[in-house]
């Protein structure tokens, strides 16, 4: 489930605000406007990003796996769905089926949401007893424990609890039980149950649920003898990492390298956000369960950092000479209040993770005020500044801190038409909804210049993001290197068919576009102009989208003799040396702290101040800081030294299957981040399950600790090899391309190599020359790592360009192993045995599916590469 805490300003319920469902817009005006094509029509299965082995629907949205079980030798994957749209909202069960794993049926709509309430997250067991009494001995009962979020006209409105469904003919229908709810704390957050059946070593045995208390990073223990009635066993949190909300818990026993006499239990939780790359991600414990209570053996004590000189730790009750800069504004106070923190503030979740009695919180008056704070001048000592961070993850991007246009010519007034007068009388023409008979909006965005802008969502009769048409000015003079411009609203990727754009024409010809970031501020974009210099322009704004964020918004546009500085809606901590930001760090949308470092060698002997910056006032827009010291020795961050799942940003929800023959232990995780989740460049359908993955426990030298593979199954879809190379050889600096047999979109890589002497070496995937998925070992590091910064279409959304990484060990012979499952809009890389995975998503230009090795800094060691076409297991909907 995706909550809230009460300063991230958002729904209680999973996602973002919900907004309708994408639909292509009309094909009349799709041929009108040069540049703008119709999407190809494409088989089912076949649309660009459809995955061609990772299960999705049909159509609309999907996120956590729920009620997955294995019965009468087939495979039920129940989900999070949206049966009216492609994003999140009207939360039912939908259903698929398998019989390998691999090869899913879409079955009905299983379980729906109704007047009363949404059907959140849960899970399924076979009653084999007919302990619930809802079936027979003959012919005993499926059951679904889900969680009732009940609406406004049910008497529970507001409140989560647990509710029964049961079917009788293998999982097809389902009726909700008359007794509902049948588990009721009085809770908002409490949500997310996962029932199986204990056997009781002293004899006997009961069903036992975990479930969560998500904003008190609990999972909360419940037994039962009939499935109805509930009794509390115990809890256990909040443990480990606790930035964001808990969900989706689940407990299971696996026996240490296949020992049947030492066997651990395994807790899993989700954690959104706050995960350890950001957003959602799922942690685990490895401990033991006595049939009442679960004991963690993997909880950490909140590391302190190495030995080192305080610069500042805020203890005092001062701010120790700190300058503060609380920009001028309607508020109380400004972000930084006259004196530290001493922990949360009003209105604010529960800050942890923070040293001493005080710590440097810009939540003072919320999250609307912007300000700054600036240490005292001092010289660098130490090789390392390691320091405290939390708060929102909104990174320094340039040093355009207010919305000051630069110097230039301001073109059409800024859109400040006089009232009584439209755009038509300075000379614009338009079609469909943006026919230019209109006064330019006074509402919609933020940080517009003036009173009025272009917003294509306030035109035509009835305001929305459905209207549509184009807006074109008069002629103009390119009489400067630049343009430059305020932009916001809507993005959509190239192949949606739903141009949203602003168009910059030359004898009628589209010559430079840009759009919004789906999102509702306005920033300043731009081009370089000047190989028009001289020539006339024309500026045309294209509105073809429909459903979620298909509106764009204008303002200010000039011609510039600079290129376009965008604002930094930063919350950032920053080492300021010469004037200049040479270090820069952001919180991870937590309020508990994390402890970050600066390898700083390069400045000893400088002078340098810390500028702690709060230049954001919307979701997650403050900055948390504490305890600057410089050290001899790097801190480690508390979120790596924890353990999880998957260190990638799409592996979240994660449970396992029941019933399952031979005690395997089968996960499935829905590779999505609800960072992105709902912007996600896909249509009809939007988000895709991982792939099924079984885990075990092996002993590390840090103790159990789980490793993951994909099940067999999937690795029999692998046909002939198409690239093998067993003798390996040199990788020498630069970037390698491998021959055509070894490119693929859908395919297995087996790679193993070795550093050598460079500083970062692996494998890229999914090129086309200009962009790629790049995946590899940082030696300077020591960790594995994938980056998607140029993998494609990254703009859709400004939190899914990112780089993920993992601590990995050399093995015995100093080789990093790698396993890459590539398939389309994804990659899932299972290193050194499965002990450490990285998922990510990746939307990679069409046609993109080159591949090549490098290294940086040196020479590594291929030993050995082979590459296997998978084939497409996908796409079966539903039998008619």
């Amino acid at each position: 489930m995706k909550g809230d805490t009460s300063n991230m300003k958002q729904s209680t319920l999973r996602g973002a605000r919900c907004v309708s469902a994408l639909t292509l817009a009309s094909l009349s005006l799709a041929t009108a406007l040069a540049g703008a094509m119709p999407a190809s029509a494409v088989e089912l299965g076949d649309e660009l990003h459809r995955p061609a082995i990772h299960y999705t629907p049909e159509k609309n949205w999907m996120n956590d796996p729920n009620g997955l079980v294995f019965h009468k030798g087939v495979y039920h994957l129940y989900y999070q769905h949206n049966p009216s749209g492609n994003t999140w909202g009207n939360m039912s069960w939908g259903h698929a089926t398998s019989k390998d794993l691999v090869h899913w049926e879409e079955q009905p709509l299983a379980i729906s949401t109704d007047a009363q309430e949404d059907v959140f997250s849960g899970s399924i067991v076979v009653d084999k007893n007919n302990t619930s009494g809802l079936g027979t001995a003959e012919d005993p009962p499926l059951i679904a424990i889900y969680t009732s979020a009940y609406k406004e006209a049910s008497p529970h409105r507001g409140l989560q609890a647990q509710s029964l469904a049961y079917s009788l003919d293998d999982g097809q229908t389902w009726t909700k039980y008359d007794g509902n709810p049948v588990l009721n704390r009085n809770s908002a957050n409490f949500r997310d149950p996962k029932v199986f059946w204990y056997d009781n070593p002293a004899g006997g045995g009961y069903w036992v649920m975990t479930a969560v208390e998500s904003q008190e990073h609990k999972v909360v223990l419940y037994k039962s003898d009939n499935l109805k009635d509930w009794t509390a066993l115990s809890d256990f949190g909040p443990a480990n990492a606790t930035g964001g909300q808990w969900e989706c818990p689940d407990l299971f026993p696996l026996a240490v390298d296949g020992d049947p006499n030492n066997v651990k239990w395994v807790m899993i939780v989700s954690i959104n956000p706050g995960g350890v790359a950001g957003g959602s991600a799922v942690q685990y414990f490895v401990g033991n369960f006595d049939g009442t209570t679960f004991t963690s053996e993997t909880t950490k004590p909140a590391a302190a950092a190495p030995a080192g000189t305080v610069l500042a730790g805020f203890n005092d009750g001062t701010y120790s000479g700190w300058t503060v800069n609380n920009e001028p504004g309607n508020w109380k106070n400004g972000p930084f209040a006259d004196a530290p923190a001493t922990g949360s503030l009003p209105g604010q979740s529960p800050v942890t993770g923070f040293g001493g009695s005080g710590l440097i919180n810009s939540f003072n008056d919320g999250d609307w005020p912007l300000g700054s704070m600036q240490s005292p001048t001092f010289t660098v000592t130490d090789d390392y500044l390691n320091f405290l961070i939390g708060g929102g993850k909104h990174p320094h991007v340039s040093d355009k801190l207010d919305n000051n246009p630069p110097e230039g010519e301001l073109k059409f007034d800024g859109f400040e038409v006089p009232d009584g007068k439209t755009l038509a009388d300075s000379g614009w023409t338009g079609t469909g909804d943006l026919t230019p008979n209109f006064q330019p909006a006074t509402s919609g965005g933020d940080y517009y210049i003036g009173a009025k802008r272009i917003n294509t969502f306030e035109t035509g009769t009835v305001p929305g993001d459905d209207r549509q048409g184009t807006l074109t000015s008069p002629e103009f003079p390119i009489t400067k290197g630049f343009m430059s411009m305020l932009v916001g609203g809507g993005n959509r990727s190239a192949d949606s068919g739903q141009t949203l754009a602003v168009q910059l024409l030359i004898n009628g010809n589209v010559v430079r576009s840009l759009a919004g970031e789906n999102g509702g501020l306005l920033n300043w974009k731009g081009w370089d102009v000047s190989e028009f210099a001289g020539q006339t322009a024309q500026l045309r704004i294209v509105d073809q989208a429909t459903g979620g964020w298909g509106h764009l918004t204008l303002d200010h546009v000039m011609l510039t003799d600079t290129a376009a500085v965008p604002r930094s809606d930063e919350e950032t901590v920053n080492l300021v040396v010469n004037g200049k930001v040479v270090r820069t760090a952001t919180g991870n949308d937590s309020e508990s702290l994390d402890w970050a470092s600066w390898d700083v060698k390069e400045f000893v002997g400088q002078q340098a101040q810390i500028k702690v910056v709060d230049n954001n006032r919307f979701g997650w827009g403050h900055i948390l800081a504490d305890e600057f010291t410089a050290s001899p020795a790097p801190a480690a961050s508390r979120l790596e030294s924890y353990d999880w799942l998957d260190y990638g940003r799409d592996y979240y929800a994660a449970v396992s299957f029941g019933n399952m023959p031979e005690d395997k232990r089968i996960m499935l995780g829905w590779m999505s981040n609800w960072d992105y989740a709902n912007n996600i460049p896909t249509n009809p359908w939007r988000s895709a399950m991982a792939l099924p993955r079984e885990v075990k426990l092996t002993q590390t030298p840090d103790g159990p600790r789980l490793t993951q593979s994909a099940v067999q199954q999937v690795d029999a879809l692998g046909g002939k090899v198409s690239y093998q190379n067993k003798k390996g050889g040199p990788i020498f600096e630069g970037t390698h391309p491998l021959p055509s047999q070894s490119s693929g979109q859908v395919e297995r890589v087996d790679l193993s190599f070795a550093p050598g002497t460079a500083t970062k070496s692996g494998i890229t995937v999914l090129g086309d020359g200009e962009s790629s998925t790049v995946i590899g070992y940082d030696a300077t590091t020591g960790k594995m790592f994938v980056d998607r910064t140029k993998s494609g279409n990254t703009t859709f959304h400004p939190a899914f360009a990112s780089i993920e990484d993992a601590a990995v060990t050399l093995d015995k012979n100093g080789n990093v192993t790698m396993r890459i499952y590539v398939d389309r809009s994804s990659v899932e890389v299972f290193a050194q045995n499965g002990l450490k995975t990285i998922t990510d998503q990746v939307f990679p230009n069409p046609g993109a599916d080159k591949m090549a090795l490098f290294a940086e800094g040196g020479t590594a060691q291929l030993k050995s590469l082979t590459v296997t076409p998978l084939e497409q297991a996908m796409f079966l909907p539903e039998k008619k």
